[in-house]
């Protein structure tokens, strides 16, 4: 398939982005929702939770810090509740439909902070997801891996100075080893898949990393 045929919307393509607090995801997904329209693709842009209006309410339920009690297992089943209902109202039709869906987050965060960072199980969260979520997998997965020091420290500073809602900080106040099992985590996960996953060095300029990005979605869709 050429590329006149991709942009024409005849090729589907799921594309996410991963990464810690503060590594830079949602600011690089937007830049390449722009990137990719300007080159004349029909592109969906979504996140993780709150892709939907039952998300949104399943979302200031999850980041709120004042939730900071709630139970691992019931916080997993929240994800996956705002998952089922993101895919089946958007993800899915817009994969259908022949777009190009890119989303900041999705399963591989409910593998790592959950089943990982918070000692569910990766294998346990794989299992679930093929009960509820079997044939939607993304086809590309940006890694933004950033030392979790360096990715709190933004996030902290974005706080301050008002990028971040005050409502949605409850990950943010989670312990320094927290956010190191969560790099941890999302390694392992991108070492056993490598060719789904593209490791993006998360502390260079924004520039470079969105060019990174930019050329190597070039060469591949």
């Amino acid at each position: 398939m050429d590329k006149s045929d991709q942009k024409e919307g005849k090729k589907n393509m799921f594309i996410t982005f991963e990464g810690i607090e503060g590594s830079g995801k949602t600011t690089q997904i937007k830049y390449i929702n722009d990137f990719l329209k300007s080159k004349g693709y029909d592109v969906i842009l979504t996140r993780e939770p709150g892709g939907t209006e039952i998300g949104k309410k399943i979302r200031s339920i999850l980041l709120n810090p004042l939730n900071k009690n709630i139970n691992s297992l019931t916080e997993l089943l929240l994800y996956l509740a705002d998952r089922v209902q993101h895919i089946k109202e958007i993800i899915e039709p817009a994969l259908n439909s022949g777009k190009i869906v890119l989303c900041d987050r999705y399963m591989d965060a409910s593998v790592v902070y959950q089943g990982f960072a918070r000692g569910l199980g990766i294998d346990f969260i794989y299992q679930l997801h093929n009960i509820l979520i079997p044939d939607i997998r993304p086809n590309l997965t940006f890694l933004l891996d950033l030392d979790p020091n360096i990715g709190l420290f933004r996030a902290r500073k974005q706080i301050i100075n008002g990028d971040r809602p005050s409502k949605e900080i409850r990950f943010e106040e989670e312990s320094i080893l927290f956010h190191k099992k969560v790099r941890e985590g999302y390694l392992k996960i991108a070492g056993i898949d490598p060719c789904r996953f593209k490791i993006i060095d998360a502390s260079l300029d924004e520039n470079q990393i969105k060019n990174t990005i930019s050329n190597y979605l070039l060469e591949t869709i």
